[in-house]
């Protein structure tokens, strides 16, 4: 997910962001898809280190020439990586931190104010962007996006879409654009038992 970090008074996006964008590429479209990528982007180097700090101009430049290497548009590229840090098994913490946020997907809806604090548990560096919920009558809500990467409300529409799958969830996503300096997202919940959730258990079975 995309943050923003400071170090020395500058601008830093943190490591594991651009890290994960090169496992996305890596995974999905292969090493030298993701080479292309990186001279497209101006960058002399291809591999991030995840817990480093790099300028943050690396991170829309990367998706820029990933959208043009693909040719797709920047923002379907945003959702795909949404959608590929929930689902890929490498990243199956990331999966599990979003699940602690309730029993059922509206819980989860609800808890997307906090998920800032709760990342910071696990990378106390990491700084998320800022997300606030808002309910509206008849089971709709709009979420609020505050970052400095143009296109974060897509990622966040990638992750949604898989949650509501996760949790068994219909909802309708629509990525309709700036408000008050927030990309928003509406979210149109059809069903809360639409289908049967994923299983999940809060700790892990060893042994």
């Amino acid at each position: 997910m995309l943050c923003r970090g400071k170090t020395g008074g500058e601008t830093a996006m943190h490591g594991l962001v651009n890290r994960s964008i090169q496992r996305f590429v890596s995974d999905t479209y292969g090493t030298a898809q993701w080479h292309t990528v990186t001279r497209l982007a101006g960058l002399d180097f291809t591999e991030f280190e995840a817990m480093l700090e790099y300028q943050q101009t690396h991170t829309p430049a990367l998706l820029d020439a990933i959208a043009t290497t693909l040719n797709r548009s920047r923002a379907s590229v945003m959702e795909d990586i949404g959608t590929y840090l929930v689902t890929h098994p490498d990243f199956e913490a990331v999966r599990r931190l979003l699940r602690f946020g309730g029993v059922d997907f509206v819980d989860f809806l609800h808890s997307l104010d906090d998920m800032r604090d709760r990342a910071r548990l696990a990378v106390p560096e990491l700084g998320l962007p800022a997300l606030e919920l808002h309910a509206h009558p008849d089971q709709t809500y709009s979420l609020q996006c505050y970052s400095d990467i143009k296109g974060y409300g897509h990622v966040m529409m990638g992750v949604m879409r898989v949650m509501a799958d996760d949790y068994g969830a219909l909802a309708l996503f629509d990525h309709t654009g700036q408000h008050n300096g927030a990309e928003v997202v509406s979210i149109t919940l059809v069903a809360v038992d639409f289908a049967e959730g994923r299983s999940f258990e809060l700790g892990r079975v060893t042994g």
